[in-house]
């Protein structure tokens, strides 16, 4: 991703996902189902137009930080969110303990 252009995040609560815009556009989003202490993240896409810029890494990020700041457990049940979560082990705390094993966290 460039420097130029900035990615913004909005949470689309109607549709529960996440929502990435480039240049005000959607280029990615994160399916997500909340849960009493939880947020499962099931699904994240990003646009085949924007693949390859650090959308997909961005928005993992973002959804991430705001489970932390919301106090949330994180569910990765979507593989992307998931491997995110192995590589960026800053994250791993987030992951709710019965199903570390599961994930491979």
């Amino acid at each position: 991703m460039t420097t130029s252009t900035a990615l913004t995040f909005t949470n689309n609560e109607a549709q529960h996902r996440y929502e990435a815009a480039l240049d005000g556009k959607l280029a990615a989003y994160a399916e997500y189902n909340l849960l009493t202490d939880a947020i499962m993240f099931t699904h994240t896409e990003v646009l085949p137009e924007h693949e390859g810029k650090g959308v997909g890494s961005g928005i993992a990020k973002h959804v991430l930080d705001e489970a932390r700041a919301k106090g949330l457990h994180v569910i990765p049940v979507c593989q992307f969110i998931a491997g995110y979560i192995r590589k960026h082990r800053e994250y791993a705390d987030l992951v709710r303990a019965d199903v570390q094993r599961a994930f491979k966290i």
